[in-house]
């Protein structure tokens, strides 16, 4: 953690309830988790972080699996992300945003119940090796948990009222249900973002080192575009298999778009990418360059320079659809013993010549892009918004 913040979260206004009584928290017993958990027993630790450990656990009365926080009172969170956590996730209903049961506030006891999401983090697969035995996720896996994500985000960004600033992204809180499905998950770190004619919040610095935005981190001014600067750095991950802060090796404090961003000016994209992923052919290669040129415009140093969650989407949704129609035709001329059809065309702003390839960090361009993302993608993409799935 980068700080740990006092400062409590916005109230909320009374009509800001939980529509349906089916969704609301359910209120357990401390003996109730303790028996779900077998007594909290070392072996049925899932995970562990800032907030405490994490139980694997069965509930007695419905026979559900889930996911057992319990606050750790010498950790770096406390009380009040408690409280948020609770708060947000009580209001919140998303597709990818794990879904919080219930809750227990026994004496000085504080534990979150969850959905338990059976293939862990993102962080798991990419980075740690308790997910060795598995197989590597493949690139059109890796782009649909992306374009997943950005759902979650683009939830909390835009239909959200108000709207709410995640504030902790990174691979690590990026869970992963059947079928590789994302969901975004601990909310502790959460802020109620800006409205009206209020441009951000002004707060102490949290988050993770190597997720930052360098502009909230030196000014404290959070702005859902601080989101976006660290949804860059997880697909950074996603793309290159690396950590968000590199090996001491690569240097003190080498972070990983600094090394990224040096090897795509020399148009190495091969390097860059996750050398476990194999690089079947251009057209792999050119979705790949693709989700880098995502990737960077999200890092863009200057915040208004970013593109919108949204923008993000439509952009990740036509790299998915891309990859995978790709796949299936592949597949399908292997059986024929032909060859597959050509690509779909596209977009304007994700092709650009050899020329522009170059990452080109001056503000007058980035704004340029930005500004012109969103209708280019839109004209040239047949699937809708995602922003109220």
């Amino acid at each position: 953690m980068i700080q740990s913040s006092a400062e409590p979260a916005r109230a909320l206004s009374e009509s800001q309830t939980v529509q349906d009584s089916e969704d609301e928290s359910q209120i357990f017993t401390y003996r109730e988790l303790a028996t779900a958990t077998n007594n909290f027993r070392e072996e049925s630790i899932i995970g562990r972080g800032g907030f405490g450990c994490v139980y694997k656990g069965t509930l007695e009365s419905t026979g559900q699996e889930v996911a057992v926080k319990m606050l750790d009172h010498s950790g770096v969170q406390g009380e009040r992300e408690f409280i948020v956590e609770v708060l947000m996730l009580s209001l919140l209903r998303h597709e990818n945003l794990v879904r919080l049961i219930g809750y227990c506030a026994e004496g000085d006891q504080r534990l979150l119940v969850y959905e338990y999401m059976p293939l862990g983090s993102v962080e798991d697969h990419m980075h740690n090796k308790k997910c060795s035995g598995q197989k590597a996720l493949d690139w059109s896996t890796r782009m649909q948990i992306a374009a997943g994500a950005a759902k979650g985000i683009e939830h909390l960004h835009n239909v959200a009222d108000p709207p709410v600033i995640f504030r902790d992204l990174k691979t690590a809180n990026i869970l992963l249900d059947h079928g590789f499905k994302p969901k975004l998950s601990d909310f502790g770190l959460a802020k109620f973002g800006p409205t009206g004619d209020v441009t951000h919040v002004t707060t102490k610095v949290m988050g993770t080192l190597g997720y930052c935005a360098p502009d909230y981190a030196k000014s404290g001014k959070l702005t859902i575009k601080s989101d976006i600067y660290s949804f860059g750095v997880v697909m950074l991950e996603l793309i290159t298999g690396r950590k968000a802060i590199m090996d001491s090796s690569m240097g003190p404090d080498c972070f990983l778009g600094d090394w990224a961003v040096a090897l795509f000016k020399k148009d190495n994209i091969r390097e860059i990418v996750d050398p476990v992923l194999t690089i079947k052919g251009r057209y792999m290669e050119s979705t790949m360059r693709k989700a880098l040129e995502v990737a960077f415009m999200c890092l863009r140093e200057e915040a208004n320079a970013r593109p919108t969650i949204s923008e993000v989407g439509i952009a990740l949704n036509y790299i998915v659809k891309c990859t995978t129609s790709k796949k299936k035709k592949a597949r399908a001329g292997k059986k024929k013993g032909g060859t597959s059809s050509s690509s779909p065309e596209t977009p304007r702003i994700l092709n650009g010549n050899n020329e522009e390839r170059n990452v080109d960090l001056d503000r007058q361009r980035a704004v340029a892009e930005a500004k012109n993302w969103a209708e280019s993608l839109r004209r040239k993409s047949t699937e809708p918004s995602s922003s109220h799935s």
